[in-house]
């Protein structure tokens, strides 16, 4: 539960029913997180964005906390994450919707924008820049850049039961670990590392000597009750889409995000991907908030609660000035 807000279930497709949490009146503002993340990632944002006059709704998505967590993989692709989106802002009922996503969230908020323009009125992301869509499967191009040694995380993640069970056998440690290790905290020797072919995904990371003091205890332990009840299978399905999501995607090659969009990153941030930040703007043009936080790793809004607050107030602010009339 995120402190000061309510918590419901909402249908978003046939069987699939979303656990969100809401907060404020106003235009409406979705958040969307990662993996492996909740809803609660976006707690110290819902306070303020709601206090500033926003209906704040953050779902857990497909496969995460009391949310539904379908059997089939394939029912983790941008097709349908985006339709769950595009299925709140309809269930909200007060128009179009700012989507903001971090990490997984991001390309959701992003695929929403694109296929749902008259229900997505503004977007942005955090930690993962928008990209044109690549000429080749993204799975192809990933074992390219690992090369003969090594494989890529994505990957590694294709064969289902595998990374769930590593992750499954000390919840605690795994997800205390995966989060140290792509902070901005984590020094250079604890940092995430490569994965050796034959080697285990665990085994690239380990938990930190103290908790960070952006996690707390009580933090930390929200995380681990939730992935003990959920698992880790539904999230995971997610990574065994992106050449699924790639196909379905054809008709979108040389598409432009048009809506007003924000973009936030960390300097440390394994994620941010500085090759499609150099381009975002050739493929997001009305980009009106840019921001790079120096020393910030991956967890952007947990990291840095204020400064992510505080890009996100001025970008619907931006927004609501430029639509008065």
């Amino acid at each position: 539960m995120i402190p000061g807000t309510e918590r419901r279930l909402v249908t978003v497709a046939p069987g699939v029913n979303l656990e969100l949490f809401e907060a404020g009146a106003g235009p409406a503002v979705i958040l969307l997180h990662g993996f492996p993340e909740l809803a609660y990632s976006w707690r110290h944002q819902v306070g303020p964005l709601a206090a500033a006059g926003y209906r704040v709704i953050v779902p857990n998505q497909r496969g995460y906390g009391a949310s539904s967590a379908p059997a089939p993989v394939e029912a983790y692709d941008l097709e349908s994450l985006a339709a769950d989106v595009a299925a709140l802002v309809r269930w909200a009922g007060a128009g179009p919707a700012v989507v903001i996503g971090h990490d997984w969230g991001a390309p959701v908020a992003w695929h929403a924008a694109l296929r749902y323009p008259g229900l997505v009125r503004a977007v942005g992301s955090l930690s993962v820049p928008h990209a044109a869509r690549p000429s080749r499967p993204p799975l192809e191009l990933m074992r390219e850049a690992a090369g003969p040694d090594h494989i890529h995380y994505i990957d590694y993640f294709q064969q289902p039961g595998v990374a769930e069970a590593e992750f499954e056998a000390d919840v605690r440690a795994g997800l205390l670990g995966f989060y140290w290790s792509i902070s901005g905290d984590a020094p250079r020797d604890e940092r995430f590392r490569p994965i050796r072919r034959g080697a285990r995904f665990i085994d690239s990371f380990a938990p930190p000597a103290q908790l960070p003091a952006w996690l707390t205890a009580a933090d930390l332990e929200v995380y681990v009750e939730a992935f003990t009840l959920s698992g880790f299978r539904g999230g995971l399905n997610w990574y065994r889409n992106v050449d699924r999501n790639w196909e379905r995607s054809a008709d979108l090659a040389g598409a432009v995000v048009r809506q007003p969009a924000l973009f936030v990153t960390g300097s440390r941030d394994p994620a941010r991907n500085p090759p499609a930040i150099e381009r975002l703007r050739d493929v997001v043009p009305d980009l009106r908030v840019f921001a790079i936080l120096e020393g910030c790793g991956h967890w952007t809004q947990q990291e840095r609660p204020a400064e992510v607050t505080g890009a996100i107030l001025r970008f619907l602010r931006d927004i609501d000035a430029r639509a008065a009339p």
